[in-house]
């Protein structure tokens, strides 16, 4: 029997017992339906099929960088002097394929505008300018909302029930495409009730199909299907297949630079400009600088949000840690951005090396020439000086050359220790932690306690 039927039935003995109770003087029975084969409003199952039957805005994101939306045809855009006219998805190629031709060279990309978008839920927007267009797009680019699930579709025809809050049949709806559906959705009032006519039946990316019988299967299968395939709503023309496979062989293949950093509404980017990241096989992870700083992480990807994310964890750096989603994969360049909306920009760096900051690297430096002491900004500390020799002494020296201090040095495990010293720098006795090191120049640290010793060698 048709589910129509039992919920009819369902809600006339509903009533009657409502009545029932009404005669007898007594509380009035708490509304209740079944979950199976009734959804409310805000049911997950109800959200979920919103976003199956949501029209798909990422195919043209080649022109608006938008996935929630799609501009629709037929319109123009002029690449450099050539006018190239869009009126079907086709015709995006042409699009792509001129802007291949010209990927290492600058080049003008204009829309002309007035132009339609379709949304989400298949209404119409008329967009007059770019700033329109940038706004709109604000909305789905970076952490925006993008509305629609893409690895499942429905098999149509279905049938649709409605309901009022009494749980009496108020329509019955043949469905026969998504547009149908979405429409199908706007109209419903909060306090309407909808049932579908089981079974249901999806279809895969890859073609196969499943059939539901039920609300609950109904939403385990279109939360699972969300991961199951690449939507590609990234925004680059040259990544037509991003998966989460392909970033971590990318990952791997060499060092990243940080050529941006945004955080909390601030750009650092100058600040990290010397920065590496090394990514590992092992879920390792290397944060390291030009002066030989080397901090270690771990990272991982997975699906999130119906998105590609990479985790870092850097126990002495809240710079990088996070989830980070990727956005744009482009030749040598991957970006990312998290909820805050921070972005970090990764540039590819096949040629670095990394300074390894040994014992042998420090004390062969050490004893090279004088060292400067110098404060964490770069001013002076003192106008004095400092002799490391190579029985592992150290001399302290005024601008006049006079030894003003002395005492020894050891370093082990990449920590400077000093001892003996009794005058000038006796407060200086202790551990020091090399946190960055390179040709000629040192940053040490005790505590909170920073100094730099900076080469000084005679001409």
């Amino acid at each position: 029997m048709k589910n129509y039927l039992k919920l009819s039935l369902y809600a006339f003995l509903l009533g009657a017992a409502l009545i029932l109770a009404s005669c007898q003087d007594e509380d009035p029975l708490e509304e209740s339906f079944d979950p199976e084969q009734t959804l409310t409003t805000d049911a997950e199952g109800l959200t979920l099929i919103k976003k199956v039957v949501a029209n798909d805005g990422s195919g043209d994101n080649i022109i608006d960088g938008a996935s929630c939306f799609d501009i629709a045809f037929p319109y123009s855009v002029v690449v450099n002097d050539s006018e190239i006219m869009v009126e079907t998805s086709a015709d995006l190629l042409l699009v792509e394929e001129s802007l291949d031709v010209l990927e290492d060279e600058d080049y003008d990309f204009q829309l002309n505008f007035p132009l339609t978008v379709t949304m989400a839920d298949y209404t119409e927007v008329t967009l007059d300018s770019y700033d329109s267009l940038y706004e709109l797009a604000d909305t789905c680019v970076e952490g925006g909302e993008d509305d629609d699930i893409e690895c499942v579709d429905i098999v149509y025809p279905v049938t649709v029930f409605t309901y009022n809050p009494n749980f009496q049949l108020t329509n019955t709806i043949e469905v026969e495409n998504d547009f149908q559906f979405r429409r199908f959705f706007a109209g419903l009032a909060e306090q309407d009730l909808m049932g579908l006519n089981f079974p249901v039946s999806f279809q895969y990316k890859d073609s196969t199909q499943v059939t539901v019988n039920s609300n609950s299967e109904l939403t385990d299968i279109i939360r699972k299907s969300q991961t199951e395939c690449d939507e590609d709503d990234d925004n680059d023309h040259n990544d037509d297949d991003f998966t989460e496979e392909r970033l971590d062989e990318t990952l791997v293949k060499c060092p990243w630079s940080i050529r941006r950093l945004v955080r909390n509404e601030q750009d650092d980017s100058g600040q990290y400009e010397n920065y590496y990241l090394t990514f590992l096989e092992d879920g390792k992870v290397t944060a390291s600088n030009s002066f030989g700083f080397k901090m270690e992480g771990e990272w991982q990807t997975r699906i999130s949000d119906y998105r590609v994310v990479v985790d870092l964890e850097f126990e002495d750096s809240a710079e990088f840690n996070g989830t980070w989603y990727v956005y744009e994969i482009v030749e040598g360049i991957i970006n990312l951005f998290n909820e805050n909306k921070d972005k970090i920009t990764l540039e590819k760096a096949c040629d670095y090396e990394p300074i390894e900051c040994s014992d042998e690297y420090i004390s062969e430096y050490l004893k090279e020439c004088p060292y400067e002491i110098l404060n964490e900004d770069g001013t002076f500390f003192q106008e004095l000086t400092i002799d490391f020799d190579s029985e592992l002494g150290m001399y302290v020296k005024n601008p006049n050359g006079t030894v003003v201090d002395e005492g020894r040095w050891s370093i082990s495990g990449n920590v400077v220790v000093f001892e003996g010293l009794s005058m000038t720098l006796a407060n200086y006795i202790g551990e020091w932690q090399v946190i960055e090191c390179g040709e000629g120049r040192f940053k040490l640290k005790r505590n909170t306690e920073v100094i730099l010793l900076v080469m000084q060698c005679e001409d």
